[in-house]
């Protein structure tokens, strides 16, 4: 299931406080829509939705980018801080400054698995404010009941994904240690084995929260969907291993504005689609078939940007997966 390359711009956001967020564009014609993709746990515009989305995109001559949590850019960020699964705040920020630059078109946000709940917290925290930001969004695989997620992960084979996340959080950890002695000096990495050990000790206090249930409790998105003003997608697999299905947001839990999409199956942020080892298109084709429908777009639409590259095969290929609408 490799996905190949594609060539982005990387620019660096300097922050008031010192800090500062890499942004990897995709170019394209100014009256293009504009997506930004906010990636998950220690995600990047190296990971395999970002690079399938950026290419669905140039296909149809849209533009991109992908907004880097602090950290996450293959950069360490120059705060002790870093970045967690309720930082609406952050969200409002890099939306902030990208709205600008989307000009007269529309901006769509993606969010995915963390980066997807903490869209979704900010849309329903900003309620028909956030209209003034985005046109549309869509959220991939969000943990919205964050302390069903929490226990979900650190049981059975799920522990060796929990693994592999601990050993880069644990790794970039060490760096901050050294980098600002004042600050983590004191801090103790042994003996962490999960993430609920590490969200308790290093994540929920760097970022202001009592504890891990404290953390996990009040970043969780599920108590906003009701709020959310903005025409807004959910997309996530009933048989997604890191949380269960009976934890997902039902029709009564959620505000007229949002369309809930559960596939039966599509693992975490997968979808994959076809023979072994599959294809990732589905889901990037999924989004985008969702913001053209909902901005009265198609792709035969005149006055469609001109694009300089190939178009990719029109249409949505929606047999690759269970489709449940709401």
């Amino acid at each position: 299931m490799r996905t190949p390359a594609i060539d982005l711009r990387w620019e660096r956001w300097e922050r008031s406080d010192g800090d500062f967020n890499d942004l990897a564009w995709l170019d394209g014609p100014l009256e293009a829509p504009l997506v930004v993709l906010f990636h998950g746990l220690e995600g990047s515009a190296r990971s395999h939705y970002a690079v399938s989305l950026m290419q669905a995109l140039r296909a149809r001559c849209w533009r991109g980018v992908v907004a880097h949590f602090r950290g996450c850019s293959g950069t360490p960020n120059r705060l002790p801080r870093a970045y967690h699964a309720g930082d609406s705040a952050e969200i409002a920020a890099l939306l902030a400054h990208l709205r600008p630059q989307a000009g007269a078109a529309p901006l769509y946000a993606v969010g995915v698995s963390l980066g997807g709940n903490a869209l979704l917290k900010w849309l329903g925290e900003y309620g028909d404010r956030a209209q003034s930001y985005v046109a549309r969004a869509a959220a991939v695989s969000a943990p919205v009941d964050l302390p069903a997620a929490g226990r979900a992960l650190d049981r059975g084979l799920n522990r060796l994904y929990a693994w592999h996340f601990l050993k880069s959080l644990k790794a970039k950890m060490r760096q901050k240690r050294a980098a600002h002695p004042a600050h983590l000096g004191h801090l103790d990495l042994s003996g962490i084995w999960s993430l609920r050990a590490f969200d308790d000790r290093v994540t929920a206090p760097l970022h202001g929260f009592r504890d891990v249930e404290d953390y996990w409790t009040r970043s969780a998105s599920k108590p906003y969907l009701r709020h959310i003003a903005v025409p807004t997608l959910i997309v996530h697999a009933r048989n997604d291993p890191f949380m269960p299905s009976a934890a997902m947001a039902g029709p009564d839990e959620v505000s007229p504005a949002v369309t809930l999409d559960y596939p039966a199956t599509g693992g975490h942020a997968g979808f994959p689609c076809g023979p072994f080892p599959g294809r990732l298109d589905w889901l990037p084709q999924r989004l985008l078939a969702y913001f053209e429908q909902t901005a009265g777009l198609s792709r035969n639409t005149p006055g469609r940007p001109k694009c300089l590259v190939p178009a990719g095969p029109s249409g949505l290929n929606i047999g690759c997966a269970d489709v449940s609408l709401h």
